[in-house]
């Protein structure tokens, strides 16, 4: 047997008209399956209701959810045979990947402003740094009268 882990990503879809305990129950029912059954868990996102790009069993919205995982395989036929079965769950994709994901960072308002502030604050340092250049018209008028010699000969 094939002892090497390998990385996949997991994205599937419930319905919408299912209560936020319900999709949390999913989640963790699906996660302690994929562990029982040798993958690792890496990432599990609830990414939130979104519209369809077409409509699915009469559905034009849908729950979607990430997992991340590692194994080495085996347990990919059992854990898309549980939501298979399962009539919460709408559509569902098993992916390889190169290696880990990235978890992307969570934004928080609080956060993101005291991020522009200092943003701000380093632009104005940056144009208190420039120098200011100021333009001498006795020279611009030299150079003016030379260049309309020039066009003229």
């Amino acid at each position: 047997m094939n002892d090497q882990q390998i990385y996949y990503e997991t994205m599937y879809i419930l319905r919408p008209d299912i209560a936020e305990d319900e999709v949390n129950n999913h989640i963790e029912k699906d996660n302690k399956l994929l562990e029982e059954y040798g993958g690792t868990i890496l990432d599990s996102q609830m990414r939130g209701k979104r519209r369809l790009a077409y409509q699915i069993s009469k559905h034009r919205e849908g729950i979607y959810v990430q997992l991340s995982h590692q194994g080495d395989g085996q347990h990919i036929s059992k854990i898309e045979k549980s939501m298979r079965l399962s009539e919460d769950v709408i559509r569902y994709m098993t992916v390889k990947q190169e290696g880990p994901l990235p978890t992307p960072r969570p934004s928080t308002k609080g956060s993101t402003q005291s991020d522009d502030k200092e943003n701000l604050e380093t632009k104005d340092e940056s144009k208190e740094k420039q120098p200011v250049l100021s333009a001498n018209t006795s020279t611009l008028e030299k150079d003016d009268t030379k260049t309309k010699e020039n066009a003229k000969s």
